[in-house]
């Protein structure tokens, strides 16, 4: 269940690099003109770098006028990304912003005004693999004084619905850690906060705090969905399939890292000048030095197969999708299918259905089930095998109690 994002991933990255490259797209419209890359957190960390690297190059190759960075941070990523999706589709504007917004989509977080998978998408530039680090000045050492932790320790992450917040609760899940997390630092605030002690660890993405931890400011402690030498993967203290499941969830996610994305709505023809001049300039050698020289990897990714990614790891059953709630303490959202049931006690306490490829046995309150038969309010005794229902039930529900079944006879 959770390792299909992941193969998918692996999958089509791998058959990207079979694809025929792009062919030279028509930058007339281009010429002469500034393009808006709006990056959604403040100046000065990985996605801020990342933008600007890439609009330097972005500008070589449609041969614009300037590439004008605006940073717009706030809300774990999400105004800047609300603000791309009603930018007006042009062509003149794109984005960057954290794919951690894919939890807050899943979760139905209604700060939440874009759809994901309906954004132009341009490319990604590389994966973003994430590490778990500690500041030099905190008391914790090793995993396992983090795992046996007996007072709360401090974290810092971004806000709350950014990937930052939900991955640190989701390994907090998955490792039954001690954790208190404190919301609202952006750019390199954490690491700045580490270095004061007023925080002891934070989970960020590897290339960002890899400077950090290299001045001698901090240290790896755990490792997901990347490699560093002599440092644990979180993999090796998940104890449950639980938790190997959500450790894996979050390796899958990582591997998307730091996109790129146009307006839904611009015009065809745009969108391919983006996505040509965004693969020269991810493939051209003085960028891939400039990269290697800033400490940023790159691992691309274009166009559609980027689009594809996003919809595998937003396609998640309910599940998942509870355990996700769960670890980030937000009610799931509900469930709503049309389906006929497979199986009625006799008592109509219980009923069994289908929703999607996963058969559900549901337990009905006979206080708190809202049960209709042709429109008019019934009681659960009337529910017989093969009525054709409307049935809305919380996954996240030991028992997947319905909120009600509006059945036909």
């Amino acid at each position: 269940m959770f390792y299909s994002v992941k193969a998918a991933i692996a999958i089509l990255l791998a058959g990207s690099v079979l694809q025929a490259p792009v062919q030279a797209a028509d930058n007339e419209f281009y010429k002469g003109k500034n393009l808006t890359y709006i990056v959604a957190t403040n100046a000065g960390g990985g996605y801020d770098a990342y933008g600007r690297l890439i609009g330097k190059y972005l500008e070589k190759y449609l041969e614009a006028g300037n590439v004008i960075i605006r940073n717009i941070p706030g809300a774990g990523h999400v105004i800047g990304a609300n603000t791309l999706w009603t930018s007006k589709p042009d062509g003149l504007t794109i984005g960057t912003f954290n794919t951690g917004l894919i939890y807050g989509q899943i979760l139905g977080r209604e700060a939440l005004r874009f759809d994901l998978k309906e954004f132009e998408w341009i490319g990604k530039a590389a994966g973003e693999p994430r590490s778990l680090v500690v500041s030099a000045e905190c008391a914790i050492k090793t995993p396992e004084d983090l795992i046996t932790a007996k007072e709360p320790v401090k974290f810092a992450v971004a806000g709350i619905g950014s990937a930052s917040y939900t991955d640190t609760q989701l390994l907090a899940e998955a490792l039954d850690l001690n954790i208190e997390a404190i919301a609202g630092f952006d750019g390199t605030e954490g690491e700045m906060s580490m270095m004061r002690g007023e925080v002891c660890a934070q989970v960020g993405s590897t290339s960002s705090i890899e400077g950090f931890v290299n001045s001698g400011y901090g240290s790896y402690l755990l490792t997901v969905g990347g490699n560093i030498e002599g440092v644990a993967n979180a993999l090796d203290y998940a104890k449950t399939e639980k938790a190997r499941g959500i450790i894996s969830l979050i390796d899958a996610l990582a591997q998307l890292g730091r996109v790129t994305a146009a307006p839904p709505g611009t015009p065809p023809e745009r969108v391919e000048a983006l996505r040509a001049a965004y693969e020269k300039a991810l493939t051209d050698p003085e960028f891939l030095a400039d990269a290697a020289a800033m400490g940023r990897p790159i691992d691309p990714a274009y166009g559609e197969d980027v689009r594809k990614l996003v919809v595998a790891a937003l396609n998640q059953n309910p599940e998942t999708v509870a355990i996700i709630a769960k670890a980030v303490n937000v009610e799931a959202p509900t469930v709503t299918v049309t389906t006929g049931l497979l199986w009625v006690s006799d008592d109509g306490r219980e009923v069994e259905f289908m929703s999607g490829d996963e058969k559900i046995r549901s337990k009905i309150s006979g206080s708190r089930t809202e049960i209709k038969l042709n429109g008019e309010k019934a009681k659960r005794s009337v529910l017989q095998n093969g009525m054709n229902c409307e049935i809305e039930f919380a996954p996240d529900d030991a028992e997947n109690e319905p909120k009600y079944l509006f059945c036909k006879a």
